[in-house]
């Protein structure tokens, strides 16, 4: 019998809070994926340090997935208790009747095991399925081979999957039990019956409020973009300061304006008094008043989607762009000759090295700056680079490289070539920030002295271009002098640029693996310190692995986590809605028998619930134009980042999500309020 009631229960709840398990379902399908991506990923073909990376990333996104199950568990927790809160006069009339509060927790034990056996057996099903999707994406972004593609189920996934939300819904179930045991049979009968109260607060003092939190909000937006260097954002301190700012400002601005719209509004009498704009908003107002610690929560979540995302994808697109640009070469060895005695070449010959496995090789030198520094070539000009990055001093000494040597790597890196005339030296960077300091300096015509020899700029800005492969612009500058200038000066460094004899990733695996053995094996033993160590190497392979990999966790996790936070923002407030939809069915019904245009009131309720969700994303956006420039400031460090397209792609995932969930919570209110 009691079995029977909860599934009634059930049927008659699928249609009017469909939402709920839409939700729960959408839950266990990201967690599926995001947990299945280790078995998705082992039937791919990489390379050995690209299986380390996305080794790395699956353990990365499995500790991840402990939080996002928190975050799923207080939103089904918040969920039910909406719906318990609608039926709490269906419970009060089950203990009229007789029923005790034992069996009606049976009742509702019994519909809350088959709500999770339902929502987990099609969440688990579309991630199986979805998953498939995902080893695609993986694949593009790794460039792994895919031509042994197969269907691949992940039971771990699975277990972990059940395990988790078993663990939420137990919580749920012992939540339900108390919830519904210590209501009272009058608070049961008429608990839907109770409205919120609306409280109108001290206009002045919401004033006062608002302006205060304005200011403090300003404060931490100065500080996020202008008022922290780079390095200093990620000291604790300083991001608890900000942190703690924002958070704040944000419940006080959220409870300034909730407590005093209405009263404001209602001076704006040709407003106030126009259709049925006292109604909606004095809906509005009311439950804005009873959810301000909630709207505070949920902007910020959306804050944090914005930002993760947006960055995320910015970053990714930035990575790739720069493997393109920034890794034209193969390999790049780099000897410290005053350690090594010798040339490189020499070097690495004298020990045996296959010199047949490179071509196109291309040897140069950077020389002693014999105590020229950073400060002398950028004076007072340096000070945005110093206030920016805290790697750049003007005790910095330069690196120092002769015409004809720059003018072969320019070549060997597609960069623009050099001329100088014997008076004349010329700079080569590209680290943004400190590029614009140097074309300060040289536009003003500041001269150096080197070796005796006095130059001025042969160009009044730098010359941009990268002298290493590297996954980021990190070049802060490099002098070139004419030849003769450099005639007995000392050799710090030997470096060689070439490419592979090589045509396939197979071939060019197979180098890799020598050249690290040959490397590690005679320069980089573990017997010796690293300071005597003399021989480097770095190669477009180990570059490439990890950029991709940096971008692709860096993705993944941005969305798995700004996912789950857009869900359950987005869930919030649709329960939160068409519970008040619910409550409020006698209101629109007293609207119709006075005669109320029943367009009229589609319009009010779509306005009602437009504000409602336009609410806490307004201040989400503000907060996340400056977010977004201080991730790009960060960003900068790492990677040229281009905001717009990425931008985009979020406004895109947010209107799909968000605004699905809009227009879903409209049109199932409107069903609601008719009855």
């Amino acid at each position: 019998m009691l079995f029977k009631l909860a599934l009634k229960n059930i049927r008659k709840s699928i249609k009017d809070y469909s939402i709920y398990f839409f939700t729960l379902v959408i839950g266990v399908i990201i967690f599926y994926i995001f947990n299945a991506l280790d078995t998705q990923t082992a039937m791919l073909d990489v390379s050995s340090s690209t299986r380390e990376i996305i080794r790395l990333m699956t353990t990365f996104l499995s500790g991840v997935s402990v939080f996002v199950a928190v975050v799923l568990g207080a939103l089904i927790i918040y969920a039910s208790n909406f719906l318990i809160k609608r039926r709490k006069k269906e419970f009060g009339i089950y203990l009229t009747l007789g029923m005790s509060k034992r069996k009606m927790s049976a009742i509702l034990l019994a519909e809350t095991i088959l709500v999770g056996i339902i929502s987990l057996g099609i969440g688990l099903l579309a991630g199986i399925i979805l998953s498939q999707f995902m080893s695609i994406v993986v694949a593009n972004i790794f460039e792994a081979d895919m031509s042994e593609f197969r269907f691949v189920f992940s039971g771990a996934a699975a277990v972990r999957t059940c395990i988790f939300f078993g663990i939420m819904y137990a919580v749920v179930m012992i939540f339900n039990t108390v919830s519904v045991g210590r209501c009272k049979l009058l608070d049961l009968l008429y608990g839907e019956k109770k409205n919120e109260k609306l409280k109108l607060k001290n206009s002045v003092l919401c004033l006062i409020v608002f302006i205060i939190s304005c200011v403090v909000l300003g404060r931490a937006y100065y500080l996020v973009t202008t008022g922290i260097n780079v390095d200093d954002m990620f000291s604790q301190k300083e991001l608890i300061k900000v942190i703690v700012m924002g958070s704040v400002s944000t419940f006080f601005i959220f409870w300034s304006v909730s407590g005093s719209i209405l009263s404001i509004v209602t001076k704006l009498k040709g407003y106030y008094f126009n259709k049925l704009n006292s109604f909606t908003l004095r809906q509005f107002s009311s439950k804005a008043n009873t959810m301000v610690m909630s709207m505070t929560v949920i902007c910020l979540m959306l804050f944090l989607t914005i930002v993760l995302l947006g960055s995320s994808i910015s970053l990714t697109r930035s990575m790739n762009q720069n493997i393109k640009e920034l890794l034209p070469r193969d390999i790049q060895i780099e000897e410290d000759v005053e350690k090594a005695g010798r040339d490189a070449l020499d070097t690495l010959e004298g020990q045996g090295f296959k010199k047949e496995l490179l071509k196109d090789i291309v040897s140069l030198y950077t020389y002693d700056s014999e105590g020229i520094t950073m400060g002398d070539t950028m004076g007072d000009y340096i000070q945005p680079a110093l206030n920016y990055y805290t790697f750049v001093t003007e005790d910095s000494e330069e690196t120092i490289m002769g015409l004809t040597d720059y003018n072969k790597l320019a070549k060997a890196f597609n960069n623009e070539t050099v001329d100088l005339k014997d008076d004349e030296y010329a700079v080569v960077a590209d680290l943004d920030v400190v590029v614009k300091a140097r074309n300060n300096a040289l536009s003003s015509g500041r001269t150096i002295t080197y070796r005796g020899h006095e130059l001025k700029p042969a160009y009044t800005e730098c010359r941009i271009g990268a002298v290493q492969l590297n996954i980021n612009k990190s070049n802060e500058g490099v002098i070139v002098v004419p030849d003769f200038v450099l005639e007995g000066a000392k050799k710090e460094k030997n470096i060689i640029i070439a490419d592979y004899v090589a045509d396939t990733p197979e071939e060019i695996e197979k180098i890799e693996k020598y050249i690290k053995k040959f490397i590690e094996s005679n320069f980089q033993k573990d017997e010796v310190p690293y300071e005597e160590w003399y021989m480097f190497y770095t190669s477009k392979e180990i570059m490439k692995a990890g950029s991709v990999g940096i971008g692709a966790i860096a993705t993944f996790v941005s969305l798995y986590i700004g996912l789950i936070f857009l869900i359950a923002s987005a869930a919030v407030l649709s329960l939160k809605e068409l519970s008040e939809s619910a409550d409020n069915i006698e209101r629109f019904a007293v609207l119709r028998r006075i005669g109320t245009d029943e367009r009229m009131i589609d319009r009010a309720l779509f306005k009602q619930v437009g504000m409602f969700f336009l609410f806490p994303m307004l201040l989400a956006v503000i907060h996340s134009i400056f977010g977004l420039r201080a991730s790009n400031k960060i960003l900068e460090v790492f990677a040229s980042a281009n905001l717009g397209p990425s931008i985009a792609i979020t406004a895109v995932i947010i209107v799909f999500v968000y605004g699905g969930y809009f227009l879903v919570t409209y049109f199932t209110s409107r069903r609601i309020i008719k009855g």
